[in-house]
């Protein structure tokens, strides 16, 4: 810690989100300023040569290192943001937690459950405060919809579909990186995307209670990489092959009794982050999709038949809209959804009480997955 209103901070791991984290503790305050804790970027950590280097002349962090265990021994540091592959998450998260440092770690949290389990209870042990990078509950609009859930706009929700679609893996040539082996990737797109649509649909509709699923792998061998790859570059190395799931489809009950389909795909050709909902209830619907964040479509009223949607844009009212936006329209981007996960993060740390996505919720959410791929193995229905 630097004192009594402000908190130093770390980032662990300085791929894209590594980058996207420390955007946001620089521009939190400009969107908060009335924020209790004013984070302060100390030290930086990742085994690429000269990356953290890097990382620490663009954006000013104190401190650069190769080796993350140089930041749990940093007086300065109160804070660490996790953004390191899926593999490493156990074992850096418990022990920053175990440092008495504060976490704010990206989701999955691990490659299964167990993983997710294990951090969550060195940081409930620990007595620190965290969060887990599930960024699309932040959207404004998705915060409307969950107040029009709640407040029975819609009627009682009966069904639901959650898709979570991209292309970023679609290319054969796209290179063999950590995120398709088994060992460092976990169980593919079901920890990268459908963990988003797990967590989407707990979110809007409450605790799932039984799951079906299937996967499938459809590009099953991938040109080997050298050098720290991501999963969007191109290689030509021998092949090698594809451990984990491309595509992963789920029948979803809630403990509510509503009903849903989740669809995560990272290798759907002609879709790009096309991610969202539709709630269907006994009186009304709701849809809203990522690639236009501020819109949510409603249909309400009392006709039931021939009742049509119209568009609401998300206003000052809904969520942190007003924290970036004057009004109504102006659009907002993915980095400021990590902006509002910055704020609630450190508004926690201040207060003692979490404010937004929890490791809990990071467990259910695993809980959900690890479902899934036993019902893939079984060929049945798994209770939650």
């Amino acid at each position: 810690m630097t004192g009594s209103d402000r908190i130093g901070v770390g980032v662990v791991g300085f791929g894209w989100m590594g980058e996207v984290h420390t955007r946001s503790y620089q521009r939190v305050r400009h969107h908060y300023p009335h924020l209790p804790l004013i984070p302060s970027l100390i030290a930086v950590a990742d085994p690429a040569p000269g990356r953290a280097a890097s990382a620490a002349a663009q954006y000013g962090f104190l401190e650069a290192s190769e080796d993350w265990r140089t930041l749990l021994s940093d007086d300065r540091i109160g804070a660490i943001s996790v953004t390191a592959p899926n593999f490493l998450h156990r074992e850096i998260g418990t022990a920053v937690v175990a440092a008495g440092k504060h976490l704010w770690i990206e989701k999955p949290v691990g490659v299964d459950s167990a993983d997710t389990r294990a951090v969550a209870l060195a940081a409930s042990e620990a007595g620190v405060q965290s969060t887990v990078g599930f960024n699309y509950r932040a959207a404004p609009a998705v915060a409307h919809a969950r107040e029009l859930i709640a407040a029975g706009e819609i009627g009682t929700v009966t069904n639901a579909r959650i898709r979570f679609f991209s292309d970023y893996a679609a290319h054969p040539a796209g290179g063999l990186s950590w995120r398709f082996t088994r060992a460092d990737g976990g169980n593919g797109v079901l920890g990268d995307l459908a963990s988003h649509a797990v967590d989407l649909g707990r979110y809007l509709l409450g605790p799932l209670s039984a799951l079906v699923a299937d996967t499938s792998v459809v590009i099953p061998s991938r040109p080997t990489v050298s050098g720290a790859g991501s999963h969007f570059s191109r290689a030509d190395g021998p092949p090698g092959e594809v451990e984990n799931e491309d595509y992963v489809s789920a029948l979803l009950r809630f403990s509510s009794g509503a009903r849903a389909v989740l669809e995560a795909s990272r290798v759907a050709v002609g879709e790009q982050n096309t991610y969202g909902f539709e709630v269907h209830g006994t009186t009304g619907a709701l849809s809203w999709d990522f690639r236009r964040m501020g819109e949510l479509r409603v249909s309400t009223g009392t006709d039931y038949q021939d009742q049509s949607y119209r568009t609401v844009y998300a206003t000052g009212g809904h969520g942190d809209l007003r924290a970036f936006q004057p009004g109504a329209g102006i659009p907002m981007g993915y980095d400021d959804l990590k902006v509002i996960e910055a704020a609630g993060f450190l508004t926690s740390i201040a207060t003692g009480t979490p404010h937004g996505p929890t490791l809990d919720d990071a467990v259910a959410a695993s809980l959900a997955l690890d479902a899934m791929s036993e019902s893939v193995r079984t060929g049945k229905w798994v209770s939650l």
